[in-house]
């Protein structure tokens, strides 16, 4: 008698056990599956680093258009003859003229000339807008000649405004400045006359 009621209890005991078990691996696929699925990146990371594409129709010759790309901004410049001439004028006076020092990005073959943009749309330039001193966004100086903050012979360019370094309409720094390299020149490319992708070129996405 006695071994029979051990035998109930027992087996009682062994179905608790399993009832126990089951809900537990079941509260550990539960757990686990947010936790694996929070490595995923989200939409929003991806749009973060995914290619932009930009229209550039509406962007006369002198005016420059800001557009984010990874989370920094990027210039595009529709460079003026005259603006083309000043980098010409530039090189003389800036650190680096053929760009051989690398900051955050290597400089993409297509630019790797005297305008740093591609020859079929040399007056089309495009930049990080990142100084490479400490970070600063660089504001706009094209106006030619003696301004504030600015030497007598200014050729256009950008300004610092953080720490005064200078940089030709090339994106190249000056001489004498506390940023030592030129500004990043992006992967782009174009996809017909007026329409641009920043962060993919024929190689693929960067």
């Amino acid at each position: 008698m006695r071994d029979k009621d051990e035998k109930r209890v027992d087996g009682g005991r062994r179905s608790w056990l399993i009832a126990t078990t089951a809900a537990g691996g079941f509260g550990a696929v539960a757990t686990v599956v947010p936790f694996v699925g929070s490595f995923a990146p989200s939409e929003k990371a991806k749009a973060a680093g995914a290619p932009v594409e930009v229209d550039i129709s509406g962007l006369k010759p002198g005016e420059m258009m800001t557009v984010a790309w990874r989370g920094k901004p990027v210039w595009i410049v529709n460079r003026t003859d005259e603006m083309l001439a000043d980098v010409k004028k530039a090189d003389n006076e800036v650190a680096d003229p053929k760009s051989k020092m690398e900051f955050s990005m290597p400089l993409p073959e297509y630019c790797n000339n005297e305008f740093r943009s591609r020859a079929d749309h040399k007056n089309i330039f495009v930049a990080v807008a990142v100084c490479t001193h400490l970070g600063c966004t660089p504001t706009p100086r094209f106006q030619e000649g003696a301004q504030p903050n600015l030497p007598d012979n200014w050729p256009g360019g950008f300004l610092c405004p953080c720490h005064g370094s200078t940089y030709d309409m090339a994106g190249r720094v000056f001489k004498n400045k506390p940023a030592p390299q030129n500004l990043d020149i992006p992967p782009f490319m174009f996809t017909s006359a007026t329409q641009l992708v920043i962060g993919k070129d024929e190689k693929g996405e960067a």
